[in-house]
């Protein structure tokens, strides 16, 4: 048996996007990243059942322009990562990211469409 997608990202956009995903996680916010996205392609970023509303995402294409952005601050890094936290980033050695808010009505899937900016 295969796995159901719970929160998928796709890529509407021309260009590959690499994609970062936080969300509240054991009383702390937690991101992470990077999951490349080639245009026209959809990738599972969280696989089990969503247990939250909210879901952050940020995106760039792979020349760092932002695709995605959002008001809420949290944590990245240049390469693969998992971070717990949302705070110093910078003073922990990752960098902070503006993540946008995806409000999933607390469905158990859901998917997320980015469309080239306007």
């Amino acid at each position: 048996m295969t796995a159901q997608a719970q929160f998928a990202v796709c890529n509407q956009t021309l260009n590959v996007l690499n994609v970062a995903v936080g969300r509240y996680q054991y009383e702390n916010f937690a991101t992470s990243g990077w999951w490349t996205v080639g245009p026209n392609r959809c990738a599972n970023v969280i696989d089990e059942v969503l247990s939250v509303r909210y879901v952050y995402v940020f995106a760039q294409d792979v020349f760092g322009k932002e695709i995605m952005s959002g008001a809420t601050p949290m944590c990245i890094d240049t390469k693969r990562f998992d971070v717990v936290g949302d705070e110093d980033c910078l003073v922990r050695g990752f960098l902070e990211a503006r993540f946008k808010e995806v409000d999933t009505f607390k469905s158990e899937r859901w998917t997320l469409f980015i469309y080239p900016p306007s």
